[in-house]
């Protein structure tokens, strides 16, 4: 096979891995500092109950979420050298303000969360949860301002030329705020918040189903649901304002994403179908008259740029960047469906006997991971062929040593220990959820007093 594809295949199986389990630690981390709060308000020890069970929970996530994503800067030197040094100067201040705000607040407070129930008090265990939380949001901020200066390069200028070139900053803030990043950064966030929301209501609905710890499945599966309720409504607000950036910023991704193939006025927004790049046309389309012109551009009569502005070597793979944004849209519908049917039952009193709605809730955690990742795969795709969008193409920034034979090798040496990570993971949860939650009675926590601490010194 040919070395650019593997070194695709590799980094998008790489990445699309790591994924799973950032999102689930920032989603998770919202909720500890949710529930953390209830316990210092109310003192009921059923929050602390729910905090420490959560904790545990979040601790697997974010352990895997560091041992995955050290690959990733591996295979920038390895696969990708040619871009590595075309983005250094930019990504090297994007990664350098993640380790700073990101990775420093999350160890410097995460021993405190994880093994300071007994140590501290409890408000100083709630700031320290808190600023985990915070640290696991600004990893999500450096590394989206990285991936999002790759679709909207801004503040910076081309020294050297040919394979020495590489582009430099002129302007910080400029980069950090390139017309990309806020849309996709929020869009990013609000997807990790619905993924920790659905595993949340997954595990609480699989022990009502099992009428094990009740008090404990009830409360959290309220918590779960209500911030899915907050965010599958936030996401949607979110959709639309990236859109709209979108259209205007990379109009072929756009184009891709919807089947445009031709521009016209009054664009349609195609519900599902197949795209035909040889007829140039949707197969089995159903489609909306005009809502991609008014979703885009707020006007029914705006123009949609079409693939027909664009030369065909340039086009997206718009079979793919087609389907899957599709995907992820039906899997919002799915999130959008479950979440408010299940609150509706909820304020019914009828939820928590219903084994069908709970039968739908346990399946529903993988709701966001699908929607997440079909997701990622549609905004990447959609660059292509650009690697950063208009300035260098995905062939020019290969390494120019490495073999496909020596890609195709670490591609399955990698599937194998990720395979096996993968099924570690979902051990580790097994044997967590199986042993479930401590009886609130026992999860109470005498927090030293500082006339204690100074007395045991």
């Amino acid at each position: 096979m040919d070395v650019e594809i593997l070194a695709r295949l590799q980094f998008a199986l790489t990445i699309m891995f790591h994924y799973i389990y950032p999102q689930l630690s920032i989603g998770l981390g919202l909720i500890l500092v949710i529930i953390e709060s209830m316990y210092l308000i109310t003192r009921n020890p059923l929050y602390l109950q729910m905090a420490k069970f959560w904790t545990k929970v979040f601790a697997l996530t974010f352990a895997l979420g560091v041992a995955t994503g050290i690959v990733m800067e591996f295979e920038f030197g390895t696969n990708w050298a040619t871009y590595s040094r075309y983005v250094g100067d930019v990504f090297g201040s994007a990664l350098a303000a993640e380790g700073v705000f990101a990775f420093f607040l999350e160890s410097g407070f995460l021993a405190i969360l994880l093994f300071g129930w007994n140590r501290v008090g409890p408000k100083m265990h709630f700031f320290a949860t808190l600023m985990v939380c915070l640290g696991a949001h600004f990893s999500a901020i450096w590394i989206v301002v990285a991936n999002s200066w790759m679709q909207t390069p801004a503040g910076y200028h081309i020294v050297g030329e040919g394979l020495q070139a590489r582009a430099e900053i002129i302007d910080f803030w400029a980069m950090v705020f390139n017309p990309s990043s806020a849309d996709r950064l929020i869009h990013s966030v609000i997807g990790a918040w619905l993924s920790g929301a659905f595993l949340v209501i997954s595990v609480s609905a699989y022990y009502l189903l099992k009428k094990r710890h009740l008090d404990f499945a009830k409360s959290s599966m309220k918590v779960g649901l209500s911030l899915a309720v907050v965010s599958v409504i936030l996401q949607a607000i979110s959709g639309d304002s990236s859109a709209r950036g979108v259209a205007v910023n990379q109009p072929a991704k756009l184009a891709a994403m919807e089947g445009v193939f031709q521009s016209r006025t009054g664009a349609p927004l195609q519900l599902f179908g197949l795209p035909n790049p040889t007829e140039k046309k949707i197969d089995y389309s159903l489609e909306i008259p005009k809502l991609l012109s008014i979703m885009s551009f707020h006007d029914p009569n705006a123009e949609v740029s079409g693939l027909d502005k664009i030369p065909p070597k340039d086009w997206p793979n718009v079979k793919a960047v087609f389907q899957t944004f599709h995907l992820m849209i039906y899997m919002w519908v799915a999130m959008l469906i479950t979440s408010f049917l299940a609150a509706y039952m909820w304020r019914k009193g009828t939820l928590f006997e219903s084994k069908w709605m709970l039968r739908l809730c346990v399946v529903s955690v993988i709701f966001p991971q699908i929607a997440n990742q079909a997701g990622w795969v549609s905004a990447e795709m959609g660059r292509y062929p650009w690697i950063v969008q208009g300035l260098l193409r995905i062939s020019d920034g290969l390494s120019k040593s490495v073999t496909a034979n020596q890609v195709l090798g670490s591609i399955i040496l990698f599937g194998i220990v990720y395979t096996l990570l993968f099924f570690l993971f979902i051990y580790m949860l097994h044997e967590k959820f199986t042993i479930g939650p401590m009886d609130a009675e026992k999860e109470t926590v005498q927090y030293p007093s500082l006339q204690d601490y100074m007395e045991s010194k």
